[in-house]
C-alpha cells in the first residue's frame, strides 16, 4: 500500500469520526429558536467551538477565523497533499486581496479586515504589497494584485478590480484542481463557476445591463460556455442553459429573480446546489474526497454559526435568518 493512500485512509478515518460533531440543520433550529443569544452560543459546545455566550459580533468574527484557521493548520499537517487545503485556503488570500485594494483607494486601515485563513497573513500580504514585492506572494495573487491596482488607479473602478481578482482566483483554483489530479476537485470547481457565472447572469439581466457588462465578470472553464450565458438575452434562454443539470431548481429561481423575485432564494439554492454535490463525497469511503467536503463542511457551518448568532445579537427574528441558511452538510 502507497505512503499517500496510507496517509488518506487514516486521514478519511479521522474526519468521518468528526462529522456527526458537525452543525446539522436539526441543532441550527435549536440554536434559532433559542430564548436569548447566549443559549444559542452555549448549543454549540458539542460542535468544538470556544464559548461566544458573552462576544460582540466582531469577537465572534475573529473566533470563527480562529476556529477556520486551526483546522486549516491540522489539515496542512496531516493531508497527502497540502495543495488540497490550499484549493480552500486561497479564498481567503484573494478575500485580503480585495480589501488591501480597496482600503488603499479609500484612504482606509484594512487589517481589522483580514482573514488568517489564507495561505499568507493577511499583514504580511499587506507588507508584501506596500513594497512592491509581488512575486513573494503564492500562486498567481501577486500578478492579480498588481493587474487589480493598476486597473484601479486607470479607471477608478472597484468592480472591476474585484473582477480581476475573481478571473485569478478561479484561475488558480483550476491549476490546483489539475495537479491534484481528483476529479471530485474537478467537478467541484466546475459547480462553483457555474453558480458563479449563473448569480452574474441573473443580476445582469435584473439590472437591465448589456452582455459587454456581463462580460467583464463571467468565468471561464465551467460547464455552461461563457459565449452561451452572454448570447442569453432573457430570463427563459437563460434558464435552458442551466435547465438540465445541477443548477435547475436555482436557475428557476433566478429567472423568477430577473423580474423581481427574491434574489435571496435564488441565490441559497445556488449555494444549496454546491451542498448537494459535496455530499455525494459520502459514497467514496477515502481519498482527496472525504478530506474536500469535511473543509466545504466546516465552512458552512462556520457561515451558519455566525448568520445565527449575529442575526440573535442584531435582534433579527428567527424566520428571517432561517430563510437565509443554506442547507448544511452534515
Amino acid at each position: 500500500m502507497s505512503t499517500e493512500r496510507e496517509a488518506y485512509l487514516c486521514l478519511s478515518a479521522i474526519l468521518r469520526t468528526r462529522e456527526p460533531k458537525l452543525l446539522n440543520n436539526d441543532r441550527a433550529v435549536r440554536m434559532l429558536e433559542a430564548g436569548s443569544f447566549e443559549d444559542a452560543a452555549k448549543l454549540l459546545g458539542d460542535c468544538g467551538y470556544a464559548d461566544m455566550s458573552q462576544m460582540t459580533a466582531r469577537e465572534i468574527e475573529e473566533c470563527l477565523n480562529d476556529h477556520r484557521s486551526e483546522i486549516f493548520c491540522e489539515l496542512d499537517r496531516l493531508c497527502p497533499q497540502k495543495l488540497l487545503v490550499d484549493v480552500f485556503r486561497m479564498k481567503y488570500d484573494y478575500h485580503n486581496a480585495k480589501t488591501v485594494i480597496k482600503s488603499e483607494a479609500m484612504g482606509l486601515d484594512p487589517k481589522h479586515l483580514f482573514s488568517n485563513s489564507g495561505r499568507i497573513k493577511g499583514e504580511e500580504l499587506l507588507s508584501l504589497y506596500n513594497d512592491e514585492l509581488y512575486t513573494r506572494m503564492p500562486g498567481f495573487l501577486g500578478v492579480a494584485m498588481e493587474e487589480a491596482k493598476n486597473t484601479l488607479a486607470r479607471t477608478n473602478n472597484p468592480q472591476l478590480a474585484d473582477f480581476i481578482l475573481d478571473r485569478f482566483y478561479f484561475c488558480e483554483l483550476r491549476h490546483a484542481a489539475k495537479d491534484v489530479d481528483c476529479d471530485f476537485l474537478t467537478g467541484y470547481f466546475h459547480i462553483l463557476v457555474d453558480s458563479a457565472n449563473l448569480k452574474t447572469a441573473v443580476r445582469t439581466l435584473r439590472m437591465g445591463k448589456d452582455a459587454d457588462f456581463m462580460s467583464d465578470a463571467l468565468i471561464k472553464h465551467g460547464s455552461v460556455d461563457i459565449g452561451r450565458i452572454r448570447a442569453a438575452g432573457d430570463k427563459d434562454a437563460l434558464n435552458a442553459l442551466f435547465a438540465h443539470g445541477r443548477l435547475e431548481k436555482a436557475a428557476a429561481l433566478g429567472a423568477e429573480a430577473t423580474e423581481g423575485g427574491s434574489m435571496t432564494a435564488f441565490e441559497l439554492a445556488c449555494d444549496n446546489a454546491v451542498n448537494t454535490y459535496l455530499r455525494t463525497s459520502k459514497l467514496v469511503s477515502y481519498g482527496p474526497e472525504a478530506v474536500i467536503a469535511y473543509i466545504a463542511a466546516v465552512e458552512g457551518e462556520i457561515t451558519a454559526v455566525r448568520m445565527i448568532l449575529t442575526g440573535k445579537l442584531a435582534g433579527i427574528a428567527p424566520q428571517t435568518i432561517r430563510e437565509r441558511l443554506r442547507d448544511l452538510y452534515a
